[in-house]
């Protein structure tokens, strides 16, 4: 089974750690509870609701975003366009709307223009001045910003991060997490549940970490603890 038997919660403004071998089912938990894969038996509840057989545009309209391993930005676009496609809930998509009533279709575009470049400042105020320039232009670090970016535009409850730090150097990594900690201070109702490999960041920013090995749950706690499990030492960290 991708998934066994897992029982899994995360609260308000709580930073979770979701860890384990390479195959032990942590991207599936996160297309699961994203819709993108059905769950042939279990419970999903988000925010009050069950979310089990939601679609994955309904999850999105809840309150749930996420970012992927691989990068999924449109490289000719500008950056205040690759942000505007995390957004489309919030935007008017008629076509009364976009081609005849323009003095609402400016103050549409303006307030978002706004929302983006806000967050925008607080994760790199110099890329403020680009909104409108490709992202094919910036380096890695400066995508996987405005991947979290458009995934936080929509004012979600839930933020899932897969392997935010992939493709880039310690330093870079160390500054992505630092803008994810801004956030969480930005945000108190915001929950964020991210998948790492660098076991510096899950230690340094998270509240609590979870580890999986074949889908299930073996290991749950804040960091300390579960690196001096024997049981995820063996599975994952390795014994010393």
């Amino acid at each position: 089974m991708a998934l066994d038997r897992l029982d899994l919660a995360v609260e308000p403004n709580e930073i979770l750690g979701l860890i384990g071998p390479n195959g032990s089912g942590k991207t599936t938990f996160f297309n699961v509870a994203t819709g993108i894969y059905g769950a042939d038996a279990g419970h999903i509840t988000f925010d009050g609701a069950e979310i089990t057989k939601a679609s994955s545009r309904a999850i999105y309209h809840a309150g749930v975003s996420r970012t992927f391993q691989r990068s999924r930005l449109s490289l000719p676009l500008s950056i205040f366009d690759n942000i505007m496609i995390g957004n489309h809930k919030r935007l008017n998509q008629g076509l009364w709307f976009n081609l005849i009533s323009r003095g609402a279709f400016k103050r549409e575009f303006e307030a978002n223009y706004r929302a983006a470049r806000t967050l925008v400042e607080v994760f790199k105020p110099q890329l403020a001045g680009r909104m409108f320039e490709p992202i094919a232009g910036l380096p890695m670090i400066d995508r996987r910003r405005i991947e979290i970016i458009r995934a936080l535009i929509s004012q979600p409850k839930l933020l899932l991060l897969d392997e935010p730090s992939a493709g880039m150097t310690h330093e870079e990594t160390t500054e992505l997490m630092d803008d994810i900690l801004q956030i969480r201070l930005l945000n108190k109702n915001l929950a964020i549940v991210i998948v790492e490999h660098e076991m510096g960041v899950i230690e340094r920013i998270t509240d609590r970490c979870v580890v999986l090995n074949f889908g299930r749950k073996i290991a749950e706690g804040p960091y300390r603890q579960v690196a001096a499990d024997r049981q995820v030492q063996e599975a994952y960290l390795g014994v010393a």
